[in-house]
């Protein structure tokens, strides 16, 4: 792409979830990079403690629940009154609720309020920043082509373990997302990727990874070990990467080979 320098290219962006396990450290990661960064949370301390000690300066902290389309709504205005417009987007925020013990519900017992509340959060709410995005660049063009990076998973890739069907469509339901994003933003040159975690390290492996089980969880993987939140957010860091220009509407796995096709 032409006139693509990494450094000129880096301004804004937003980072949803962002005081998840894997979501602070793409934060990190990020600022670490020169992202000016906008970090949101449902708890606007823990988001403004985040902010505080991240790398670089300007970042600022929002309170954001990504299944409201009028919180998302005045997140964009606020980063937009900050920053101008938001050149990346990454959107970490997810949920994951398990049944009785930490088991997985089954299809023919959940509830439809399961399935809705996992489709609303991970599947709505990457909707939602998606088409605030899209929408800003539709309305004016950067001056450098744009980055973002949604958060798919490996057990949609899989069909889950542990993990509900809920969850697992909710994930899917992004995987497509990414692709239809990335598709009708290229033209404007910017790009729509999807990560998708494995077994990572953080809290929402804890809830479905039963007491005991890390070893034998760690032994079905190729690389020997469960992900670290970082190696997440190196994926993360190199999508939202001039070195990333020519990628779009892919989904990049980071399993230690969990999954190999």
């Amino acid at each position: 792409m032409a006139g693509f320098d990494d450094q000129q290219w880096r301004g804004s962006a937003l980072v949803t979830g962002a005081c998840g396990g894997i979501g602070a450290a793409v934060a990190r990661r990020l600022s670490a990079d020169g992202w000016r960064l906008a970090v949101t949370d449902l708890d606007l301390e823990r988001a403004q403690s985040l902010a505080a000690s991240l790398a670089g300066e300007g970042h600022i902290a929002l309170r954001c629940d990504v299944s409201d389309e009028a919180s998302v709504a005045a997140v964009f205005h606020e980063i937009e009154a900050h920053f101008g417009k938001a050149e990346g987007l990454v959107t970490a925020a997810g949920v994951l609720r398990l049944g009785p013990g930490g088991q997985r519900t089954g299809i023919a017992d959940m509830d439809v309020a399961d399935f809705d509340e996992h489709m609303a959060v991970n599947s709505r709410g990457t909707f939602l920043c998606l088409r605030a995005w899209l929408r800003q660049w539709r309305d004016g063009a950067r001056p450098h082509g744009g980055r973002a990076v949604t958060f798919a998973s490996v057990a949609a890739q899989l069909g889950g373990y542990r993990s509900s069907a809920s969850y697992i469509a909710s994930k899917g339901a992004v995987m497509a997302l990414t692709k239809a994003a990335a598709r009708e933003i290229a033209p404007m040159g910017a790009t729509v990727n999807a990560v998708a975690p494995g077994l990572i390290d953080a809290p929402m492996l804890r809830l479905s990874l039963a007491p005991g089980q890390e070893e034998a969880a760690s032994a079905a993987i190729p690389l020997g070990r469960i992900g670290m939140p970082e190696d997440v957010a190196g994926a993360v860091a190199f999508l939202m990467s001039a070195d990333a220009a020519y990628m779009t509407g892919g989904v990049l796995d980071v399993n230690g080979g969990y999954r190999m096709q």
